[in-house]
């Protein structure tokens, strides 16, 4: 395939190696792996196989994926791949107008690249007919059960032909994801690249430090740090906009990406940070899931995530296709469950790391008395205030804001 051979590939990836033989046998398909380690094209290369024969112009693969930004990703991989078979692909999500997403069904696409809740609505219009569906992909099966489209999914299940081949792609394989499976698949092969362990590709480091200097403790790490392209993972969406407006007052390049985007900020802040006119980008987990930004040097986690899959899927981000990379962790008391949950996936102790010369005895600011704290005052908690303070659309875009040091 040209495509392959315009897009660098060289050796097949283990999930690559293991899902592609069987898939284009046709066999049904679950498939674990870790971020980073090829799983579109395990699945995009059968589809553009099977497609290169047979009727254009109608929808005959159906991928369906949870996030705006994985539908675009997993697009840009298609596009290049397909490059010389005249295969057509569209993507279909909410938050930006149906109108041309609707004319390029028209227009005749063979791959739809979707996110549940839009598709739904173009299938009950009759804009985007399922009844020649040979092959749909279900990816990221659990974070579409995190966020809620798990009936939705159901729906478009029940939607596509019985007859068809069906792959699913899942990090972690909780009660509903599993029904899902044996619901929607027929004597799937089972292929598991091990997510059990982070990447060995991905230095660990925990940063002990009082919950009220996080903060200053980030930007001095980033201001001593020798760093390619950052990654920051917030908590929450209000966290996130208000970490990235103190890393932009502390002279770096930076952006975010959270829920309470528009999609036109959303695809600049990724662009932006792929394309290194920002250095840093501050996200939250499920914005962030499926990011594909094959330089980033070092994940930071601003707050310890929730769980260890989680984590796995955040350091993911870096050390990717046996590069090396940096994963640190901002921790504090309240984190030491999860620290030894970690450390035995791991095998051993992370190690502590402090900070020469930075002072960790600064006290705490003194908390405001009942009723004192102004309308939307800033909470140190992660949750979103009742009315944020208006922010720019992009960060380090003032020509006087002070250029970062390399």
């Amino acid at each position: 395939m040209v495509g392959i051979k315009r897009s660098g590939y060289e050796t097949a990836t283990p999930i690559q190696e293991a899902a592609i033989p069987a898939a284009l046998r046709g066999r049904d398909l679950i498939g674990t792996a870790q971020t980073g380690t090829g799983k579109t094209a395990a699945f995009v290369l059968p589809i553009l196989n099977k497609l290169l024969n047979g009727q254009r112009g109608v929808p005959r693969a159906l991928i369906v994926t949870p996030t705006r930004e994985l539908a675009e990703q997993i697009n840009d991989v298609i596009r290049v791949l397909s490059a010389g078979t005249k295969l057509r692909s569209v993507t279909i999500y909410g938050g930006v107008g149906a109108g041309p997403q609707i004319q390029a069904l028209r227009n005749g696409a063979e791959i739809l690249v979707a996110c549940p809740g839009r598709l739904l609505d173009l299938i009950n219009q009759r804009q985007a007919r399922m009844e020649k569906i040979e092959i749909l992909v279900l990816d990221e099966a659990d974070r579409m059960f995190d966020m809620g489209f798990l009936p939705d999914v159901r729906r478009i299940v029940k939607a596509v032909p019985t007859q068809r081949q069906t792959m699913m792609f899942s990090a972690t394989f909780p009660a509903d994801v599993e029904l899902l499976a044996a619901e929607a698949l027929k004597q799937p092969q089972k292929i598991s690249m091990g997510i059990s362990r982070p990447a060995h590709t991905v230095t660990h480091a925990l940063y002990p430090v009082p919950s009220h200097l996080k903060s200053a403790l980030l930007i001095e790490l980033l201001k001593r740090t020798d760093t390619n392209s950052v990654l920051i993972f917030t908590r929450t969406k209000y966290r996130a906009q208000k970490v990235a407006q103190q890393i932009y007052r502390a002279g770096f390049k930076v952006t975010s990406l959270h829920g309470d985007r528009t999609q036109g900020q959303r695809q600049s802040a990724l662009k932006g940070f792929k394309s290194g006119a920002h250095d840093i980008m501050v996200a939250t987990d499920i914005a962030a899931r499926g990011l594909d930004v094959e330089s980033i040097s070092h994940v930071i986690n601003y707050d310890m995530p929730d769980t260890a899959d989680a984590y796995i899927h955040r350091i993911g981000r870096t050390g990717r296709a046996e590069r090396t990379g940096d994963a640190f962790t901002l921790v504090t008391p309240e984190d030491n469950d999860m620290i030894r949950t970690l450390e035995r996936i791991m095998g051993g102790p992370i190690k502590r790391e402090t900070l020469e010369g930075f002072n960790y005895t600064v006290p705490a600011p003194p908390r405001s008395a009942p009723g004192t704290r102004g309308r939307g005052a800033p909470r140190d908690d992660g949750r979103r205030p009742p009315r944020p303070a208006p922010t720019p659309t992009h960060y380090g875009h003032n020509r006087l804001a002070p250029r970062r040091r390399k």
